[in-house]
C-alpha cells in the first residue's frame, strides 16, 4: 500500500496554498515529503488548510541564511528526486534555492518552481496572493461573467439583448453590479494541478532519459487554467452553433429555492422534468422525458436567453412546491442532473463520501476527530494509504539532517535511462472516448505533453463539438467517427486498442461494460494497457447518476462557500471552476503516474477519479468535526465583497480595488495614504483582534474613503507605500492574447480554424526545460481523420466507402468558414424571438 511514488524523495520549500497542496498529493501516493521550514516555522501555518495539506510529511528546520546549514541542506538535495519551492524569484536567489545551483549538485533533480506570475515579465514582481491575482487578471469579473457573454466580451461586441429585463432574483451572484470575491482559491488550485502534472511528467521522462529538469508554473498560469473556457477569442463567433448563452451573467443557471428554503441546482435546466414532475400534489419521479424535438428543452444558442426568461418564474414556482430532498430523490430516479446545495460541513459528513474514501476521518491533536478530503485518484496496481498525521515544526530535523549526512547521493546511486524524448509523452498513444469536458480535458492535457490522442467520436457528435465550450477540451487530437454498436466499427476500435497505450473515458461504466470496452475486456487484448475511467460522483449509490461540474460544486460545498451563503448569500457556480477540468487534471496525473509505473515494471492498470474528488480537493482549505460541528474559519460575506475590511474588494469613484492586508505595517501604510492616520490610534482598530470585532464599522469607513477617487488614483500611492493592492482589471482578458511575452512562452496560442477563423486559446500551463510541452494543433472537426486512420489500419478506399455508406463510420472534411450572417452585425434585429414564440406555441 506504499503508492506509485514509493521511493521518491521530495523536498518541500513551498508555502501558502499551491505548493503545500501539490506536495500533499505526492505524499498521498507514496512519496517521502520533507517540509523544509525556516527558523520559527512556515509563517502560513495559521491556515486551517495546513491541517490537510501538510499530512504525511516530515518537518525539518533549516536556516538557509547560515552557511553551515545551507551546506547540510545541499547534502540533502543530493539525495532528493524532487524539490518544490514557491519563493519570490529574488528571495530564492538570495537563499541559493535556484534550479541552476541545485541541479548542478544533483543532475537528476526535478526542480519545481511555483511563482506568482512567472519570471521576467511585466507582472513578475507583483504580490502573489490569490485574491490579488484574481483581481489583477480580472478573474473576479469572470465568476458570473459579462452581460454580453464571454465570446462577445473578448470580441469587443455588445450585449445582443440589451433591452431584455432580467430580475436579479433570477440570476446567480450578489444582487449588485461589479466583480465578485469568491472563497475558492482558483489561481492556487490551478497552479497545484499544473505543478503535479509537470512533476509527474518530468518523473516519467527521467525514467527514460536519466535526466532531471526544471518545472515551472505560476498562480497566473493557474488562473489561465481556470479561465480556459471563458478566455477563448474567435474571429467568427457567429459560426452556426458556436456561441451560447451559458457563459453570460444575464442567463439563469438553474438554481431554485425549494419549499424548505434550501437550494437545488438543475444543470442544464430541464423544464419538462420540473413542470411534469411537479404537476400533482406529490412529485412524479417518472415523467415522460422521451419526447423527440422537445419544445421545452433549452438549446445552446444565445437567443435561448429569451426562452429562459419566459420559463424562469414558472420553474421557480413549480420547484417551491416541494422540498430539496424530495426533488433530489425524484431527480435520482429520473436520472436528471439535480443536486442540493450543501455546506462544506454537510459535504464532509456525507456517509457515502466516507464509504468511498474521498473523505477520511482522522484525529487532530487540537480539534479532535475531524473529516477532510481523502483519496483524489486511485491506481489499481499501486494502491496507497493516506497518512493523515501533520508534523510539528521541526519534528524531524535531527532525523533528516542525520540521514542527509550519511546518504548516498541520488545522482550516483541510480542509473541513467539514456533515451532522448522530445516531449514527456513522446510515443504514447491515447484513445479518448470522453464526453463533454471532464473526460476530454484530461486527454487534451496529455496531448499538450506530447501524446498522440485519437478522439473516438460518435456519428452524432457534431452538435456538441460545434459549441465553443467543446473547443476548450479538444485541441491537438485526431478524430475518427465510429458507430461502436456496429461490429465492424468495434473491430476498428479494437485494432486501435492493440496499438494504444491508454484508453480514457468518462461514460458510465455500465455502458462501457455493455459495449465490452471495459477494462477487463480490453486488457485481454492489450495486457499492459493503462485504462482511465472518471465519474461524476464517488463510487457507490450515486455513481450511476449523471454528474457534472455543477453537481460536484453543489455536493462539495463550493457553491455554498463561493456564494457567501453562511452570511446571507445565494449559491454561485463559478465560470472558472475546477470540477470538470479538475477531474481532467487528476485523470491526466493518474495516467502519467501509471505510465511511469509501467516503464519500471511493464505492468498496465486501471486508474480512476471523479468530479467530486476534484471538488473536495478545492474545498480542502477547511475541515469539519466528525459530529458535524463547523471549525471556525473566515467566510465571505453574502454580497461577495470578501472576508473582512482588510481582505476584500472596494468600489471606487471609477473601478474597483482589491486589498489584502496581512500585517500592522500594511494597515499603518493604508491609513496614511487614505489620509486617516487617526484610525491607527482608534482603539476600535488598534490591532488585529480589535479590527475583527469592529470589522463592519471599519469597512464602512474605508468604503466611504475609496469612493472619493478612482481606483487608478488610489493604486499608485498605495502600491508605492507597500500596501498589497491591485485594481480589479476589466480588460486583462481582452489584452491577454496580444501579449507578446505570453505568446512567446506559449501561455496563449493561436491557429486558423476552418469553422471560426482565427482562434486564440489558453496554451501551455506548465513549462518543462528538458522535455517541453507542445501544442499539436487546433480543436478537432468531428471525423476529419477517419480516412487517414483507417488507411493506417490497412483499409482501402472501397472498404472505407462501404463502411461509410452503411453508417458503421462517418467522416467529415474540414468545412469552410461560413460568412458572418448579416443578422449578427451591430444594430441588427435581435435573433431568437420568433424561435421562442414557436416553442411556446408548440408547448401549448
Amino acid at each position: 500500500m506504499a503508492g506509485v511514488l514509493n521511493g521518491i524523495r521530495v523536498l518541500d520549500l513551498s508555502w501558502g496554498i499551491a505548493g503545500p497542496m501539490a506536495t500533499m498529493l505526492l505524499a498521498d501516493h507514496g512519496a517521502e515529503v520533507i517540509k523544509i521550514e525556516p527558523p520559527g516555522g512556515d509563517p502560513f501555518r495559521f491556515q486551517l488548510g495546513y491541517k490537510v495539506w501538510q499530512r504525511g510529511k516530515k518537518s525539518a528546520v533549516f536556516d538557509l541564511k547560515d552557511p553551515a546549514e545551507r551546506a547540510q541542506f545541499d547534502a540533502l538535495v543530493e539525495t532528493a528526486d524532487v524539490l518544490v519551492e514557491s519563493y519570490a524569484p529574488r528571495t530564492a536567489e538570495k537563499l541559493g534555492v535556484t534550479a541552476e545551483r541545485l541541479r548542478a549538485l544533483n543532475p537528476r533533480l526535478i526542480f519545481c518552481s511555483i511563482t506568482g506570475y512567472g519570471r521576467d515579465n511585466a507582472h513578475a514582481d507583483r504580490p502573489a496572493y490569490d485574491a490579488l491575482v484574481q483581481a489583477r487578471t480580472g478573474l473576479m469579473w469572470e465568476q458570473r461573467g459579462w452581460p454580453e457573454g464571454a465570446l462577445n466580451h473578448l470580441a469587443g461586441r455588445p450585449d445582443p439583448f440589451p433591452d431584455l429585463e432580467i430580475p436579479d432574483d433570477w440570476l446567480q451572484g450578489a444582487p449588485r453590479p461589479g466583480p465578485l470575491f469568491v472563497a475558492s482559491h482558483w489561481p492556487s488550485l490551478g497552479a497545484c494541478f499544473n505543478a503535479v502534472l509537470g512533476i509527474s511528467a518530468a518523473l516519467r521522462a527521467r525514467e527514460l532519459t536519466g535526466r532531471g529538469q526544471t518545472v515551472e508554473t505560476s498562480l497566473l498560469q493557474g488562473a489561465l487554467a481556470g479561465a480556459a473556457g471563458v478566455w477563448q477569442r474567435a474571429e467568427n463567433i457567429d459560426a452556426p452553433g458556436f456561441d451560447s448563452w451559458i457563459l453570460g451573467s444575464r442567463s439563469p443557471k438553474g438554481h431554485f429555492q425549494c419549499k424548505d428554503g434550501r437550494w437545488i441546482h438543475n444543470w442544464v435546466p430541464n423544464p419538462r422534468f420540473i413542470l411534469q414532475a411537479s404537476a400533482g400534489a406529490t412529485l412524479n419521479a417518472t415523467p415522460d422525458l422521451t419526447v423527440q424535438n422537445d419544445p421545452d428543452r433549452f438549446g445552446t444558442g444565445p437567443e435561448e436567453i429569451l426562452v429562459m426568461a419566459h420559463y424562469q418564474p414558472i420553474l421557480a414556482e413549480a420547484v417551491k412546491k416541494f422540498t430539496a430532498q424530495e426533488w433530489t430523490e425524484a431527480a435520482a430516479i429520473a436520472e436528471v442532473t439535480m443536486q442540493p446545495v450543501r455546506s462544506l460541513e454537510e459535504s464532509l459528513n456525507d456517509p457515502l463520501f466516507l464509504q468511498d474514501g474521498c473523505v477520511i476521518e482522522t484525529q487532530d491533536p487540537e480539534l479532535g476527530r475531524i473529516r477532510t478530503v481523502g483519496q483524489t485518484y486511485r491506481l489499481s496496481a499501486c494502491p496507497n494509504t493516506i497518512d493523515p498525521r501533520t508534523p510539528a515544526v521541526g519534528e524531524h530535523t535531527a532525523q533528516v539532517k542525520a540521514a542527509a549526512a550519511r546518504a548516498v547521493p541520488a545522482a550516483r546511486s541510480r542509473s541513467a535511462g539514456g533515451r532522448n524524448l522530445a516531449t514527456p509523452l513522446d510515443g504514447i498513444t491515447v484513445l479518448d472516448l470522453g464526453l463533454a469536458i471532464a473526460g476530454p480535458f484530461g486527454t487534451q492535457l496529455l496531448s499538450d505533453l506530447g501524446a498522440r490522442v485519437i478522439k473516438i467520436n460518435g456519428l452524432y457528435d457534431l452538435f456538441w463539438h460545434r459549441v465553443h465550450i467543446a473547443y476548450m477540451a479538444n485541441r491537438g487530437k485526431q478524430s475518427i467517427t465510429l458507430n461502436l454498436k456496429d461490429p465492424r466499427a468495434m473491430e476498428i476500435f479494437l485494432k486501435l486498442v492493440e496499438r494504444a497505450d491508454v484508453v480514457h473515458h468518462n461514460m458510465r461504466y455500465d455502458a462501457a461494460e455493455r459495449l465490452k470496452i471495459d477494462y477487463e475486456s480490453l486488457k485481454k487484448i492489450k495486457p499492459d494497457l493503462i485504462y482511465c475511467h472518471t465519474r461524476g460522483f464517488e463510487t457507490g449509490a450515486r455513481s450511476r447518476l449523471p454528474g457534472n461540474d455543477q453537481t460536484g460544486a453543489c455536493l462539495s460545498g463550493i457553491q455554498y462557500e463561493d456564494g457567501g451563503m453562511a452570511r446571507g448569500g445565494k449559491p454561485l457556480w463559478s465560470f472558472t471552476s475546477f470540477g470538470d477540468t479538475g477531474n481532467g487534471f487528476l485523470s491526466a496525473i493518474a495516467v502519467i503516474q501509471a505510465l511511469y509505473h509501467r516503464d519500471r515494471t511493464g505492468q498496465g492498470q486501471f486508474v480512476d477519479t471523479s468530479i467530486i474528488n476534484a471538488a473536495l480537493l478545492n474545498t480542502s482549505y477547511a475541515v469539519a468535526r466528525a459530529d458535524g460541528r463547523p471549525v471556525p474559519r473566515p467566510q465571505i460575506d453574502g454580497l461577495q465583497y470578501g472576508y473582512s475590511a482588510g481582505h476584500r474588494i472596494y468600489p471606487t469613484k471609477q473601478g474597483w480595488l482589491c486589498l489584502l492586508l496581512l500585517t500592522q505595517e500594511h494597515w499603518d501604510a493604508l491609513c496614511a495614504v487614505l489620509g486617516v492616520p487617526e484610525l491607527v490610534r482608534d482603539p476600535r482598530f488598534a490591532d488585529a483582534d480589535a479590527r475583527s470585532r469592529n470589522d463592519a464599522a471599519l469597512a464602512a469607513i474605508l468604503e466611504e474613503r475609496f469612493m472619493r477617487a478612482a481606483a487608478a488614483e488610489w493604486f499608485a500611492p498605495l502600491d508605492a507605500a507597500g500596501v498589497p493592492v491591485e485594481i480589479v482589471s476589466e480588460d486583462f482578458s481582452r489584452k491577454l492574447h496580444d501579449d507578446p511575452e505570453f505568446r512567446k512562452r506559449r501561455w496563449v496560442v493561436s491557429y486558423p480554424h476552418p469553422v471560426v477563423g482565427k482562434l486564440d486559446q489558453i496554451g501551455l500551463l506548465v513549462d518543462l526545460s528538458d522535455t517541453p510541452g507542445v501544442i499539436q494543433g487546433r480543436p478537432l472537426v468531428v471525423g476529419e481523420h477517419t480516412q487517414e486512420l483507417l488507411r493506417g489500419l490497412g483499409y482501402d478506399d472501397e472498404q472505407i466507402k462501404m463502411l461509410e455508406e452503411q453508417m458503421a463510420i462517418g467522416f467529415a472534411g474540414p468545412p469552410r468558414m461560413p460568412p458572418r450572417p448579416a443578422a449578427a452585425q451591430a444594430g441588427a434585429p435581435k435573433p431568437g424571438m420568433a424561435g421562442m414564440l414557436e416553442k411556446e406555441a408548440a408547448r401549448k
